[in-house]
């Protein structure tokens, strides 16, 4: 415990030395005096120019008293709907206006605003100017010719220069404008052209002395600059508040220094300017709060910077906590500690992300229904990771019964094997029925149940076989049988020999080895033993390519999951070549029907109650892979549906108190299903609602946050990626091509695994499915993987709208569409598989042909139509 400690300590240590090297430190020109001018628009944080209340005379005063020690003037852009107060009460902390009339399309309002601005104009002393409209021509509100009459109807009535604000290539555009004008008010908005942070204000002043040329003896006002502290980048512009205060402190003493008048925008944020994008509401000195974002002088440093710092390495550290009752090596407790770290920054992020932006109803829920989506996905990569430290640095097996056990001579319980059948090819159940008849142990039985099979073809052959190889076997016909499967083993213990101490579950298509009970039962001699698991495994992976992806994708689970599993004894209980203590099915109170999981939910079930269950990796039976991939998905459904069903009716034995399982136990129970059920369910779920808010980024301009949200999906991914290739090196002993299909062969059924666990929230008492197994193909729909090439087609399609739209270039947007490439991996891998099933493709034949045709261009002797080739499975012969 103590090596773990100072392991995460050290780990702590090295995250908080991160922070303190990354920590900007920006040098940039003082601002001692006041500011020439800054943008005013007297609106709270939840108000709105449009609707709403109006702003108070106390909330004006209050920002004049925020503002004024910063600046000597101010500019405002309306004069009605309670902005007409500002001027007078500017007047109370001296400070200087320049009033504005909103001019749009809408004519009464424009009538409105001119009165008023004019009545402002000649009631206020500190008024130094009027401006008829803002970026009314940019809009397209008014022509030039219709903008330049407001502007001269104004002029007659002003005591004051009038002008208009524009950007600043408009008044080129357009002299007439500025021949209509008292002086030239140009918007240089480095942002909005893409420039980047270190060329704005070199750049700002070159469009000034353009400016200058083209009207000499003009009076040249820069009436907007400014830069935004958060939002989305615009090309090379990339907006962050120590950005902003570095652009605004160079432009202000350049600006002094060459007598430049400007006039910063803004002083407050304006959380309602959301029809600007996602930058709108970010250009002010001051945050809605009225707090200052920076400082004007000294060092600039991000003043949150210590906060965050402290957030993400208390986070790790809290995460790494239970990592101080494992048994850790010093590189899997560095690993693990680390990861937990780098979420811990994550959430620093989170907090930062939240604190820094204003949120309307909308876009709060999304968000927060986003964040509320990926901390399952974040929990699950960080117990792949913990699974990845603990096969690659941690200490062996120990649990593993590796060897067979030893057991005192004469020692041979009897053992009954079950086998249910459900119209099952008669050939291949014969062949599973002669393996039996060969096992190695001297004292055994075996029952077969055919059940709720009418048809005398398929158990007859069985029942005449059956006679033929003896009275160990015994043979049931159940024509109405009701529970499914379970139902069948009930009835298989009800005709088992009374002495019959093991019960032995094999499914029809099982070949088992003759040394599978010789070198297992003797575990039994420990009275707290009650299950022996052994592999799954199969004998027909050289079918195709198909099924050789599928039975690679098997065995990462067997050599893997459940060796890790086993260490805790967690294992997850499998209706085959399992071996289950008569008595441990009588006190787990034996095959229930109300799951189509029985084996899972027994074995389960004995475990709860306390008994030791083992587990080894040795293969003791080949059975048969599913004959199609609509057959491998429907398995996969009936596992997932069942698995829901189990965690339904026992996650209360997950609670305190509630069952003997420990701590470790519970542990190992509650993951597994949250990383089998939840890693897939919660891909298809996040992926569609990805889709639903496509249009929104394309057409609304509103960007997921990478780092929140779009980054930490591809960072699952990538240790999804991780682990499933790392643990197959180490674990699955495979080829790496076979390894590589085996990962098309997971993620294929992502959406089969996802509809499953929809179904098993809303529905209960699906009926038990049918593997199609050994020829007897069960009619399935005529391309079985429709659903997955739509959401397939539509995720790429979005991705291309996403890349096609995005002409601002965001950042942000980007990534968006790599997730969405990403999140349609699975349901490529799907379609993929289901379009070469039928195909050449499939054929080992069209490899090894391919490669022979390729060998004799490469130099020297090639060895790749060796690599390509069939695999010799050498495990058993169906009828051997």
């Amino acid at each position: 415990m103590r090596i773990v400690a100072a392991v995460i300590a050290f780990v702590a240590l090295v995250h908080g030395a991160i922070w303190v090297l990354t920590q900007k430190h920006i040098a940039a020109p003082e601002v001692r005096g006041e500011l020439a001018s800054l943008s005013y628009t007297p609106y709270g944080r939840s108000q709105h120019p449009d609707y709403g209340d109006r702003p108070t005379a106390k909330l004006i005063a209050d920002d004049m008293r925020t503002i004024s020690p910063y600046t000597r003037a101010i500019r405002t852009y309306s004069s009605t709907a309670g902005v007409e107060q500002v001027a007078p009460i500017a007047a109370n902390f001296g400070l200087k206006v320049s009033i504005g009339a909103w001019i749009d399309k809408n004519e009464t309002r424009n009538e409105a605003e001119v009165r008023s601005v004019i009545d402002i104009a000649r009631r206020n002393s500190n008024v130094e100017a009027v401006y008829v409209g803002n970026e009314s021509i940019l809009r397209g509100d008014k022509s030039v010719d219709e903008l330049v009459k407001i502007i001269q109807r104004v002029k007659r009535s002003s005591p004051v220069p009038v002008t208009t604000g524009e950007i600043w290539n408009t008044w080129l555009e357009h002299p007439e404008l500025a021949s209509s004008v008292d002086f030239i008010a140009a918007h240089i908005l480095n942002y909005w052209e893409g420039i980047p942070a270190d060329k704005v204000v070199e750049n700002s002043i070159q469009i000034y002395e353009k400016l200058r040329a083209a009207f000499p003896g003009k009076r040249i006002v820069i009436a907007e600059f400014g830069w935004p502290s958060a939002g989305y980048n615009m090309h090379s512009a990339v907006p962050g508040r120590l950005e902003q205060a570095q652009i605004l402190r160079d432009f202000v003493n350049r600006a002094e220094a060459y007598g430049i008048d400007y006039n910063i925008i803004e002083a407050v944020d304006q959380p309602w300017k959301t029809n600007e994008g996602g930058v709108g509401p970010y250009w002010g000195i001051f945050d809605a709060h009225r707090d200052l974002k920076f400082e004007w002088t000294g060092p600039l440093t991000d003043p949150d910077h210590w906060k965050l710092a402290g957030i993400a390495v208390l986070v790790g550290l809290l995460l790494s906590l239970p990592l101080l009752g494992m048994t850790a090596t010093v590189p899997q407790a560095a690993l693990l500690a680390g990861a937990c770290q780098l979420i811990g920054m994550w959430a620093a992020t989170v907090f930062a992300f939240w604190k820094g932006h204003y949120f309307v109803w909308g876009a709060a829920f999304a968000l927060g229904l986003g964040i509320f989506l990926l901390i399952p996905l974040v929990m699950i990569a960080l117990a792949r990771i913990e699974e990845i430290a603990a096969v690659a640095f941690g200490r062996g097996p120990r649990r593993l019964l590796s060897t067979p056990p030893a057991a005192p001579d004469g020692y041979a319980p009897k053992v009954s094997i079950h086998v249910p059948a459900y119209r099952e090819p008669p050939e291949m159940l014969k062949a599973t029925l002669d393996a039996v008849a060969r096992l190695d142990y001297p004292n055994v039985e075996c029952v077969v149940v055919v059940n709720n099979t009418p048809d005398p073809d398929f158990w007859m052959p069985i029942q005449e076989h059956c006679a033929l190889l003896g009275e160990r076997f015994k043979f049931v016909n159940a024509e109405r049988l009701e529970g499914f499967k379970a139902g069948a083993l009930r009835l298989a213990l009800e005709h088992t020999a009374p002495d019959a101490e093991i019960i032995g579950i094999i499914d029809a298509d099982y070949a088992v080895k003759a040394d599978w009970l010789k070198d297992l039962v003797p575990a039994f001699v420990d009275p707290k033993v009650g299950l022996i698991q052994a592999p799954q495994d199969h004998r027909d992976g050289d079918r195709s390519v198909m099924h050789q992806a599928m039975n690679g994708e098997y065995a990462g689970f067997f050599d893997i999951g459940m060796v890790q599993r086993n260490e805790y004894n967690a294992i997850i209980v499998h209706g085959t070549m399992c071996l289950i203590r008569r008595s441990a099915i009588d006190a787990a109170g034996g095959w229930s029907s109300d799951t189509i999981c029985e084996d899972t939910d027994l074995g389960l079930g004995i475990i709860e109650r306390g008994y030791q269950v083992l587990y080894t990796n040795r293969r003791y039976g080949y059975g048969l892979l599913p004959d199609t991939f609509e057959a491998y998905k429907k398995q996969r459904y009936r596992w997932a549906y069942g698995g829901l069903q189990i965690l339904k009716k026992h996650w209360r034995t997950l609670l305190p108190g509630q069952s003997r399982l420990n701590r470790e136990q519970k542990r190992e129970f509650a993951f597994g299903w949250l990383n089998w059920l939840g890693a897939e369910s919660l891909g298809v779920v996040v992926a569609i609602l990805n889709l639903i808010w496509v249009p929104i980024v394309a057409f609304a301009e509103i960007a997921v946050p990478d780092r929140i949200l779009t980054l930490p999906i591809i960072a699952a991914f990538v240790v999804s990626l991780s682990h499933f290739v790392v643990l197959y090196r180490l674990r699955v002993p495979i080829s790496f091509a076979q390894m590589s299909t085996a990962v098309f062969a997971a993620m294929s059924v992502q959406w089969t695994v996802a509809r499953a666990v929809a179904t098993g929230i809303f529905k209960d008492g699906l009926p038990f499915m049918r593997t199609a197994k050994g020829g007897l193909t069960i009619k399935g729909p005529d391309f079985p993987a429709f659903w997955e090439a739509v959401l397939a087609g539509l995720l790429l399609l979005g991705s291309v709208v996403l890349v096609m739209t995005n002409y601002k270039d965001i950042t942000e947007i980007k990534i968006f569409a790599a997730v969405l490439v990403l999140q349609s991996l699975p349901f490529i891998s799907a379609v993929a598989i289901a379009l070469v099933e039928g195909s050449k493709l499939n054929q080992f034949s069209f490899w090894q042909a391919a490669a022979a045709k390729v060998a004799p261009l490469l130099p020297g002797r090639s060895p790749i139509a060796a690599k390509v080739s069939a695999p010799v499975d050498n495990r058993m012969d169906a009828a051997s």
